[in-house]
């Protein structure tokens, strides 16, 4: 199996899911769509992933890459049927590349959050092992505000009503990051975007306040990423 990564900015990376790939023997390639580089054949692919980033699905004019990005999604998913992993900015990108819509969050969601799974996720092939509820990071300004009409909602929040959605029987998505790493909180506080996000909901001294209530959440974090890991790569191998 190989696994093709769509990244927005080279710290947000597969995270956590980089060791399982390495531990499988998995090959994976990043594209960093940011820095230039161009979106390669399919056909050497058996998963696409999309990860986060600081941009939003519509800052089209900025980021004239999202179009052939959205592009190439909207291939992967509706015409080739693959199986497909978006976290964050890729659970956005599914939604907007298949004729759903974005909209901003109100209020942002930025912090550590409770997530909970739909009767629907309860029973969903890839989320179903995953807690009832659960804490999860969040770092988010716009939300999947209407997904297609044939998008299964699988968790939520109290703020947030698509957390995590299944479209068809090969594409997934969550809103909250699954991906997290020891270090990943203060890498991602080097973004200007999110620590001015994270400040403006938390206020001064903000990074530090999450990375100290994340530390003695990672064995649960890490636990969950192997799971959806898992279950992600178990459904992939049957398409």
């Amino acid at each position: 199996m190989r696994v093709l990564v769509f990244q927005h900015v080279a710290v947000e990376h597969p995270g956590i899911f980089r060791d399982f790939l390495r531990a499988d023997g998995i090959t994976w390639d990043a594209v960093e769509l940011d820095e230039g580089q161009p979106i390669p054949d399919f056909s050497r692919y058996d998963a696409l992933w999309v990860m986060g980033g600081p941009m939003d699905v519509w800052d089209v004019e900025e980021h004239p890459w999202l179009v052939p990005e959205k592009q190439a999604i909207r291939r992967w998913v509706r015409d080739l049927r693959r199986p497909f992993l978006g976290v964050c900015l890729g659970h956005q990108l599914l939604a907007d590349a298949l004729g759903g819509t974005c909209g901003p969050q109100r209020p942002p969601e930025v912090g550590i959050l409770d997530v909970s799974l739909t009767d629907e996720g309860k029973r969903d092939p890839v989320f179903g092992r995953q807690p009832a509820t659960a804490k999860g990071l969040q770092w988010h300004g716009v939300r999947v505000a209407q997904p297609r009409e044939d998008t299964v909602v699988l968790a939520s929040s109290p703020a947030c009503r698509v957390q995590a959605m299944r479209v068809g029987n090969n594409a997934w998505s969550a809103q909250y990051h699954v991906e997290l790493e020891d270090d990943t909180i203060p890498a991602w506080g080097c973004i200007p975007e999110y620590a001015a996000a994270l400040e403006k909901v938390q206020g001064q001294g903000a990074l530090q306040r999450l990375a100290d209530e994340a530390r003695p959440l990672m064995p649960a974090f890490k636990d969950c990423a192997r799971r959806l890991y898992q279950d992600f790569m178990a459904a992939a191998r049957k398409r």
